[in-house]
């Protein structure tokens, strides 16, 4: 299968205290304080220098606050369903974590979340609040179940309305 459909895009909750709108407005705010201070004669003295290293920290911000936020790079944040393996991808400065099928022994999907059993004993809770959207949960659905029956998994699965 192409990666295209066994990858799905997570949309993860906005917990921030300042939306992104308000953190690019942040930034800008800055970067014209520091673009007057640099550009008025005011500065001309043995500080100087101090506008130029704002400068380069508002722009360091300014591409920090986009590349969280915007997807510049492409998707952040997904799930991919990989003949041997489900990974689950957080965003862009998170590290991948990958559950290979040989180490999973049971799969439980409910309607928020989707546990993964391992053989050592761990179980990692996926939150499925992150997926938006009724044809990507579908889709989600169905590579779940395809994934658990190729690898003969046992699949616990709670439906949407049940849970009500």
């Amino acid at each position: 299968m192409p990666t295209g459909t066994t990858r799905i895009r997570l949309r993860p909750a906005n917990n921030s205290r300042v939306p992104f709108w308000g953190q690019l407005a942040i930034g800008l705010f800055w970067l014209a304080y520091v673009l007057f201070g640099i550009l008025s004669n005011t500065g001309a003295t043995d500080y100087h220098f101090l506008h130029w290293v704002f400068l380069v920290f508002t722009f360091v911000y300014l591409g920090y606050v986009l590349v969280n936020n915007a997807p510049i790079f492409g998707t952040q944040s997904y799930l991919e369903f990989t003949p041997g393996y489900i990974v689950h991808k957080n965003g862009l400065f998170r590290p991948k974590q990958v559950f290979a099928a040989e180490n999973i022994t049971a799969l439980e999907l409910k309607p928020a979340v989707l546990r993964v059993r391992q053989k050592d004993g761990e179980i990692y809770a996926l939150n499925l609040r992150e997926v938006k959207g009724k044809m990507r949960k579908t889709r989600f659905r169905e590579q779940v179940r395809a994934f658990a029956t190729k690898h003969n998994l046992p699949l616990q699965e709670v439906s949407p309305t049940a849970a009500a």
